[in-house]
C-alpha cells in the first residue's frame, strides 16, 4: 500500500512529541474547506524543548531547509516562517512550513487551549487550530485565502445549521463573506445579530436585507484586512531580502 505522506509527517511529529498545531491547507481539508494540500503548515511555541523535538522529527523525515530564514528561534519569534522539504521515501517532496506568530491571531498558549483534535485511527490523534482561529489566520493579501474563508464558514454552517450552538452562530455572523447567507442568519438569529453589529457594523445591512450595501461593506472589510496584512509583512519581506543577499555571499 502506498504510504500517505501527510500521515507520515504528522505521525513523526507526534512520535517526537512536538507540541504544534496544524494550520493552512491540511487543516482546511480536515474542516471540509479543501480537498487536497501538499503542504504541512504548523504553528508552535519556539521554546528550546519544542525546537529540539521538532529538529529530531525533521531529521527523521530527512527534511532540508529550502529557503531563508535559517531555522532559529529568533526568526520564528519575529514572525517569519521557516520552510523545509522532506526527502524521506514515505513523505518525498512534502513541504513543512513552521511559524510561531500569526498576524491577528492570539499567542500559541491560547491557541493550544482551544485546539481541535482529530482522530484518523486508533492511537492516531492530531491537533489543529480551532476553526475560528484558522479563519482569522486566513485574513491575508491572497485571493485564495478569502475564498477559503467562505468555504470553511459555509461548510461549518451546512454541518451545524439545524441545531447550532451560540458560539457557532456568532462565528457565522462574524466571519461569513456571503451577503445572502448573512441576511438569512440575521432573520434566524435577530437578537444575536443586533448584539454583534456593535463589533461588525455591516450586520446592520444584513438585518435590513440590503444586499447591495452589504456586498459593498464586505468588500471594504476585506480590503482593510488586506492592507493590514501588507503593512504587517512589509518589514518582514525586507528582512528576508537581506537574508537572501547574505546567503548568496
Amino acid at each position: 500500500m502506498t504510504p500517505n505522506p501527510i500521515r507520515k509527517v504528522l505521525s513523526t511529529l507526534s512520535s517526537n512529541e512536538v507540541r504544534c498545531l496544524l494550520m493552512g491547507g491540511q487543516a482546511c481539508v480536515f474542516y471540509g474547506g479543501a480537498e487536497f494540500s501538499r503542504d504541512t503548515d504548523l504553528v508552535l511555541l519556539p521554546d528550546t524543548e519544542t525546537l529540539e523535538r521538532l529538529s529530531r522529527a525533521l531529521e527523521e523525515l530527512h527534511a532540508e531547509r529550502i529557503a531563508v530564514p535559517p531555522f532559529e528561534a529568533r526568526h520564528l519569534k519575529r514572525g517569519h516562517a521557516v520552510h523545509f522539504r522532506c526527502q524521506h521515501p514515505d513523505a518525498k517532496g512534502m513541504r513543512v512550513d513552521v511559524m510561531s506568530v500569526l498576524r491577528g491571531v492570539d499567542p500559541f498558549p491560547e491557541l493550544w487551549a482551544r485546539r481541535t483534535t482529530v482522530e484518523l485511527g486508533p492511537g492516531e490523534a492530531y491537533d489543529l487550530l480551532a476553526l475560528p482561529d484558522l479563519v482569522r489566520a486566513k485574513r491575508t493579501q491572497r485571493d485564495k485565502d478569502w475564498l477559503m474563508i467562505q468555504r470553511l464558514v459555509e461548510a461549518n454552517y451546512v454541518a451545524h445549521r439545524e441545531n447550532p450552538t451560540a458560539e457557532q452562530v456568532a462565528f457565522w455572523l462574524g466571519e461569513s463573506r456571503a451577503p445572502a447567507r448573512l441576511v438569512e442568519l440575521a432573520k434566524r438569529h435577530p437578537e444575536r445579530t443586533r448584539e454583534l453589529a456593535a463589533t461588525r457594523p455591516l450586520l446592520a445591512f444584513a438585518m435590513a436585507g440590503n444586499l447591495p450595501e452589504l456586498a459593498r461593506a464586505l468588500k471594504d472589510e476585506e480590503q482593510r484586512e488586506r492592507e493590514k496584512d501588507r503593512a504587517y509583512w512589509a518589514p518582514l519581506v525586507k528582512e528576508l531580502e537581506q537574508m537572501r543577499r547574505e546567503e548568496r555571499r
